[in-house]
């Protein structure tokens, strides 16, 4: 296996064990985590909001006796603190359910905006984070992302993190942090951890026939996980890639994978193949939106490129991945961004090299992406995980 920065390029993502009703089957769990293990995957990753899987992945390492040989992360669940006491009790907790005395990297989880780490320094997280990595009970410190890349950029500048984890593909390259907020993480020295590298698994089963027929007829001989996962590997900026592996034979197959795949091999030919494959998505999208993000500043603050590729997602997957992409990216924003603020100015459409006729598409998108009973949510999920914005 190789590795980046003293990680496996490819890390196991513990959020998508095999279930028998609402319990992990820990046999089947366990051979797959140690197959991995075996293969030279030395990154696991949990949060203290997956159901059961801290509490599985604490005891298959206690079981094998393997804590010193891994890097263990976990994630301080940001959204639920509201005073000092909450960071301890949280952190405490992950530690008795992981059965260990240290997290080698831990992170805020699910940052979206700037407002929830100023929310956190208030309550002292800055002095919390130093007096844990002076025990040795927290090795690295980082967040995980699911937002704009402006709001990337200004939680990456708030602190000295040592790494991040955001989701980032070949069809989000320029939607979330994106390849600029990638670059800006690896400018600044951190480790970049990817997840969702085939957006839950879309970007393999539910490509468009078309896109399914070229890889298959390819003279590569790659799957499409395969090719998503060569395309990540093929960025030096990249330090690691997640998967949420629940059989052994795929465990096999993205090790396989990790270790043939180099930083550099994808060439011409292979990058204007991927770009004919999102362009086979695309096309069965509904706003024909590329991300360039010529449209923007939006004087009113409307994040266009962002609305427009929640509202494609919902027609390219379904509609419950768009409008949870919207409520992860737009939604949560401490500074509203949503469609309902355009004043219909038409600058944006001064500017778009697509032709899109912007204002008409942002009612569309919006009525798709809000329908009533979406605001009422959008509005009690606002209020409890970003909370008010400070006067």
């Amino acid at each position: 296996m190789q590795q980046r920065n003293g990680y496996s390029i490819l890390g196991y993502g513990c959020m998508r064990f095999t279930r028998n009703g609402n319990t992990i089957d820990f046999d089947k769990a366990e051979k797959e985590f140690m197959r991995a293990y075996e293969l030279g995957v030395n990154y696991f990753d949990t949060a203290y909001i997956y159901p059961g899987s801290e509490e599985l992945v604490g005891r298959i390492i206690e079981k094998n006796g393997i804590r010193d040989k891994i890097r263990l992360a976990t994630k301080l669940p940001q959204y639920l603190i509201r005073n000092r006491a909450g960071l301890d009790k949280y952190f405490d907790e992950e530690l008795k359910r992981l059965r260990t005395d240290y997290v080698d990297n831990y992170l805020m989880h699910h940052m979206t905006d700037i407002n929830q780490w100023e929310k956190l320094k208030e309550l002292g997280i800055e002095d919390w984070i130093a007096e844990k990595k002076k025990s040795g009970q927290i090795r690295n410190i980082g967040f995980s992302f699911h937002g704009n890349t402006n709001s990337f950029k200004a939680i990456l500048n708030a602190y000295d993190w040592d790494f991040c984890l955001v989701q980032y593909n070949y069809f989000d390259e320029f939607t979330q942090a994106g390849r600029e907020g990638i670059k800006a993480a690896h400018e600044k020295g951190l480790s970049v951890f990817i997840m969702e590298p085939l957006r839950g698994g879309k970007l393999v089963d539910l490509l468009p026939e078309k896109a399914k027929r070229e890889i298959a007829s390819d003279p590569h001989g790659w799957t499409p996980a395969e090719w998503a996962f060569r395309w990540l590997w093929d960025q030096p900026e990249i330090t690691c890639v997640l998967s949420g592996m629940n059989s052994v034979d795929m465990v096999e197959e993205n090790c396989r994978i990790a270790s043939e795949a180099k930083a550099g091999g994808y060439g011409p030919a292979e990058k204007e193949f991927i770009s004919k494959i999102k362009s086979y998505i695309i096309e069965s999208t509904k706003v024909n939106c590329t991300g360039c993000r010529y449209c923007m500043p939006c004087p009113k603050g409307v994040d266009i490129p962002a609305i427009f590729s929640c509202y494609n997602h919902m027609y390219s997957e379904n509609k419950g991945s768009g409008r949870l992409e919207y409520f992860q990216t737009v939604a949560l924003r401490i500074t509203p961004a949503d469609a309902s603020l355009c004043v219909k100015c038409g600058k944006c459409e001064q500017h778009c090299p697509q032709e899109i006729p912007i204002r008409e598409k942002l009612v569309e998108a919006d009525k798709a992406l809000r329908p009533w009973w979406q605001k009422i949510y959008l509005k009690l999920a606002r209020r409890v995980m970003v909370g008010r914005k400070r006067g």
